[in-house]
Order: C-alpha cells, then structure tokens, then sequence
C-alpha cells in the first residue's frame, strides 16, 4: 500500500547472512563459461569477504555498468538465491525511518526524472498521512497490519516528516505536501520544544513521565531529531517565509553549535544545518508550466536551494511571481528568466 516494513532478520537456515552470500564455487557454477569474469567483477575469492563466504558487491570504482555476460550471471544468481530461504521479516511500518526512504525517493526522483520513484514517494507519504495518523490527529511511531498505529511519535518521527514532505513538495509541485511539513513542524514545537534551554526533547510534553526526559542530539545511523529539525525547519522557513520556523532551527544551532565545534564527527547533519545558516538558502521559484526550468533546477545538487514550482501556496516567495524562474535570496530576486542556459548561470553564480 506504499509503506516500507523495518527490516529482515540476519539469519536463515541458522547462518548469519545465508541468503544473501555466495560461494566461488556457486557463482562459479552459475555463470558457466563466464566464471571467470563474473568471479572478478564481483571480487569473489575462495577465502570470501565475510566469514568464508561473499557478499557480492564491484570492488573498485568505475565500470558500474555491467557487461553482458556480467548482466546475464546477476540475474541467475539472483534466480538462484531466490530459491533459498527467505530471511523472517519484520512487518512493522516505523514513521521516522519511512519517512527518511520518502525524503531520499522524492530528492532521487527530482535529481534523475524517475517517475517510478516519485510515484512510490507519493504512495508513502499518503500511507503515513493515512495509517500512522490517529483519530486525533496526533502521529503514531509505528503502524503494523491488524494491529493499526501504535506508540506515540517521538521528536525523531515529527522532524523526519517535515523534512520528507519538504522534499517531496519540491519534488512534485504540490502544494499538499507543505501544509503537511507545516503541520507536523507546528505539533513539534508545540509538544516537544524546550522552552528553557532550548532544543528537542524527544517525548512529547503530554507523554508517559519518565525518570528524566531526555533529548536526543548525536548523530549515529540516523539523524538526531535535532539535526534533522535544523535542516528541514531551515529549508521549511525558507520556502514559506514563516520566520519562527527559522528561530528555533537557529536555537538548535546554539545550543548544540559548541559541542559540535569540539566534535564534529558526531554531528555530521547538524553541519548541514550551520551550512545552511551560515551561507543561506537559495530560493528558486518556477512560475507557470515550465517543465525545462524545473528540470534545470532539479538536476544538479544543491543543497543550499530550496524549489518552490507547481500550485501555489501562502509564501513570500509567490507574491508578484508570474511566468518564469526566478533565483532569490531572503525574497529578493534576480531578474527572471525563460531560458533553461539562462537559469543554470544565474544558480551557478
């Protein structure tokens, strides 16, 4: 139905990683003549990269298209794996981590004209407005079938949700999707914001008291739900001018800018936020049908720039906006243009 289960176990068969590793000797014997080749695209050795056994993967840079021998091998090694067993799955729908697969869908959609991908992006983002909101309006931490949504959200499922639909809005022109990241921005500030020191608690105010209630901010796998607030309550301000969106990013920023100057390594998306404070946004607004312009904007990376196309919406960026691209920076703008060559210079400077 759109939405994307958490994960599949390590183990089948009672070994770690059998379904997806291989032998010399299988791949061997599945690609036939080709052995040889396939052996050393894959880097497949008899001692293995894991354990004695290989988890196939190209081992040097360059050369990703695969030849046609190469081609031919995967796909019956894939044939072959498929008749093994399959690892159990865990059926559960978690908000933040869907939310994380939709915001990097919409942003690879937008950067490569896949509309297979947006379509998917689309079909998550309706699957957590429909299943992982409850009754009352208040967003669910998890979602499984026959049980429904369960568990209050935390900060970290607030914070990935504005910066999904943030990015999905830009990756589609439709202006749903930015009431949706304003609605869930204003229940994050509302019920998880600090109001003494500042920052992201990660339950809500109403939530099950705890010995202490704590606040997430070192980023490991996933963002901290405060760096994930920054970047997207940053961009979020951006393309809809509302400014206390902007304070609380830059709240964020001083109260966690001193521990990230000591240790950077530790909070890596937290730097995109003080990039994006510290240099500023660009905004990029595409009025009228101009698919080229879109595409222009959508193509190259910048993740200094947010893109409002498509339906209008309430923002500073729309007013007086008719026919064109226009590139801007705090609401001001350079001269609009209709050329796509025109356009790429004005981002690049």
């Amino acid at each position: 139905d759109g939405g994307y289960y958490c994960a599949e176990d390590a183990d089948s068969e009672g070994v770690e990683g059998r379904f997806y590793m291989f032998s010399a000797d299988e791949v061997a014997e599945v690609a036939g003549g080709a052995a040889a080749t396939v052996l050393d695209w894959y880097g497949v050795t008899a001692e293995g990269n894991v354990e004695g056994s290989n988890i196939l993967h190209r081992p040097v840079r360059g050369d990703l298209l695969r030849p046609p021998l190469v081609e031919q091998a995967r796909r019956d090694l894939f044939a072959r794996r498929a008749t093994r067993v399959r690892p159990g799955l865990d059926d559960k729908v978690l908000t933040e981590w869907n939310a994380l697969m939709l915001g990097a869908l919409a942003e690879a959609a937008a950067a490569t004209g896949r509309a297979d991908w947006l379509d998917s992006a689309r079909r998550t983002g309706a699957f957590l407005c429909e299943h992982l909101r409850g009754p009352d309006g208040r967003w669910r931490r998890s979602w499984q079938a026959g049980a429904g949504a369960r568990h209050p959200a935390v900060a970290h499922d607030l914070a990935s949700l504005v910066d999904a639909f943030v990015r999905l809005a830009e990756a589609t022109g439709e202006a749903r999707w930015i009431g949706e990241a304003r609605a869930c921005a204003d229940e994050l500030l509302a019920r998880y914001w600090d109001h003494d020191n500042g920052g992201l608690f990660t339950t809500a105010a109403d939530a099950e008291a705890l010995i202490t209630r704590p606040k997430d901010v070192i980023d490991n796998a996933t963002p901290s739900a405060n760096s994930m607030a920054a970047v997207a309550l940053l961009r979020l301000a951006a393309l809809t001018g509302v400014d206390a969106y902007r304070a609380r990013a830059a709240a964020i920023l001083r109260l966690l800018g001193p521990l990230a100057t000591r240790q950077p390594s530790a909070f890596g998306h937290l730097l995109a936020a003080i990039d994006l404070e510290t240099t500023g946004i660009t905004e990029v607004v595409v009025a009228g049908d101009h698919p080229d312009l879109v595409t222009v904007a959508q193509r190259a990376y910048r993740p200094n720039a947010v893109l409002a196309w498509g339906e209008v919406y309430d923002s500073p960026l729309w007013e007086g906006r008719t026919g064109g691209a226009f590139v801007c920076r705090d609401y001001a703008c350079l001269s609009p243009t209709t050329d796509p060559d025109e356009l790429s210079r004005q981002l690049a400077g």
